[in-house]
């Protein structure tokens, strides 16, 4: 394979995929970061099983290329867990991740790398596509996503953040950042970037490195995975309000911008479902958003046959979290 670099020196990159019942999916991302259009002496694959059912192994076409793919397990902790432990084990200069249910393109660590190499303090965040076209769910996560990073990076807010199936930067400044907080099931890349920009870090968006999303979603998945969202999004401003002394205060324009843009797609029966699910949007994360400061307030109780109103709910939160962490 030839390789094509922007610069002298490759930077060792250590591509730390966290993995939970996906099989077949984590080989088909395995396979896209072993192709990748970079050396093969200065790249590794570390796969981390975050308690899967069937232990994670790796197939002798996986590992063809010569590229060292090493497997870490752990009991289940949620995808933050995963990925601090398969940084703890790196060996590169540079920590990339991504998730795996994504395919990354062919020039996807080459670009990341070339924002890397002229300021490695940089926090650097790639494009995600929503690779199933056909799934309306699907494209509408990804709307979502894409509105994120067109609202937050534009208004250089204070809130811009990266998602975590596609950002890198170095291994030394992450763990000076402390990681990704283990005790957030979502939002955790919210929070990183949080941290990593009060520390006076910089964040670059780098649009050419792409990586391709196949995470099949159902109207009931679609909805589950907006309400942890926004249970994620609770936790993520209660912690940054108490970082900062400030009161809770989530930036409510952003859903107001994604509702204004789906106002203006031309009339398709295609462009009323978007929009309708768009509501289900943001009807999931409000919910989600109340329910957790809810659970913020009750501790989980010992299950009774007599519960009063505040344990059924902390009982009903102890559900919500079991959940959560099958996801």
């Amino acid at each position: 394979m030839q390789i094509h670099t922007r610069f002298v020196t490759a930077p060792f990159v250590s591509v730390v995929v966290p993995t939970f019942n996906r099989p077949e999916a984590l080989a088909a991302c395995v396979q896209a970061i072993v192709r990748q259009d970079y050396p093969r002496d200065r790249l590794e694959v570390i796969v981390v099983d975050d308690g899967s059912l069937m232990p994670v192994t790796v197939s002798g076409r996986e590992s063809q290329h010569d590229v060292p793919i090493r497997v870490l397990r752990q009991s289940n902790a949620g995808p933050a867990s995963a990925r601090n432990l398969g940084a703890q084990h790196a060996r590169g200069d540079m920590l990339a991740f991504t998730d795996d249910d994504c395919m990354p393109a062919p020039q996807w660590l080459r670009e990341l790398a070339h924002a890397f190499h002229g300021v490695p303090g940089k926090l650097i965040g790639g494009r995600t596509v929503n690779a199933l076209v056909d799934n309306l769910y699907s494209a509408a996560s990804q709307i979502i996503v894409d509105e994120a990073y067109a609202y937050f990076l534009s208004r250089e807010s204070d809130l811009k953040f990266f998602a975590s199936n596609n950002m890198a930067m170095s291994a030394e400044h992450f763990h000076e950042n402390g990681g990704f907080d283990p005790s957030f099931r979502t939002a955790e890349d919210r929070d990183f970037c949080d941290r990593w920009i009060r520390r006076g870090h910089l964040v670059e968006y780098a649009p050419e490195a792409i990586v391709y999303h196949q995470h099949r979603l159902t109207l009931a998945a679609f909805w589950r995975q907006h309400f942890n969202y926004g249970r994620g999004a609770y936790r993520f401003h209660r912690v940054r309000a108490q970082r900062s002394g400030s009161r809770l205060r989530p930036d409510l324009r952003f859903y107001a911008s994604v509702c204004r843009g789906s106002l203006f797609t031309p009339f398709s029966w295609k462009s009323v479902g978007m929009a309708g699910l768009l509501g289900v949007w943001q009807g999931a994360n409000l919910a989600g958003f109340l329910w957790q400061g809810v659970c913020q307030n009750h501790p989980t109780p010992r299950l009774t046959h007599d519960q009063g109103p505040s344990q059924a709910a902390g009982a009903r939160c102890a559900a919500l979290n079991r959940e959560e962490r099958a996801d």
